[in-house]
């Protein structure tokens, strides 16, 4: 199995196991932050979502929380899904297009550390803007799995500024 750090809209388990992307083979594993420095971004274009979707940036003494799910590893790369007539985890992420999949270290709540694969943006572009939907979709799946509201308020409060014209509507998620 992989294990996988999810910052975005697929912390929403609806969102990563839908039929379109994992099909419920995606599983929940816990909640875990960023060791590294990292901050949240908007800063590429989704086609799929028509507005910016998020990264993971370096930024000192910020973290990033997000969710680990266990994915099959049959499930990650595009020949192996493919095999088994399926969509990969780097087809959906746009891995090698928009994305670049690599590891890094998270703190589950418990203080453990471990190793799990993300994706992070190849080519931040700035000036692009995200949407309500997309980003109730990240505010649900946090709060879905217990990520503190800290951060959940820090995520709302990026959002606002990367497009002040959805900022009201941020503020009631």
């Amino acid at each position: 199995m992989a294990l996988v750090f999810q910052y975005s809209s697929n912390c929403s388990e609806s969102e990563i196991n839908s039929e379109d992307r994992l099909r419920g083979e995606a599983r929940f594993d816990r909640i875990a932050e960023t060791v590294d420095d990292y901050e949240i971004a908007f800063d590429v274009y989704s086609t799929r979502r028509r507005c910016a979707a998020s990264d993971i940036v370096r930024k000192d003494r910020v973290k990033v929380w997000g969710v680990l799910y266990e994915l099959p590893d049959y499930l990650l790369n595009r020949d192996t899904a493919r095999a088994y007539e399926r969509r990969s985890f780097d087809e959906i992420e746009g891995e090698g297009r928009n994305y670049r999949r690599e590891s890094i270290q998270v703190r589950r709540p418990n203080g453990d550390i471990v190793s799990a694969l993300t994706y992070t943006v190849k080519a931040p572009q700035f000036g692009l803007r995200t949407n309500i939907e997309y980003v109730g979709h990240i505010v649900r799946g946090l709060r879905e799995h217990a990520v503190p509201d800290e951060y959940i308020a820090k995520v709302k409060a990026i959002a606002a500024v990367n497009n002040p014209d959805i900022a009201t509507e941020v503020g009631r998620l």
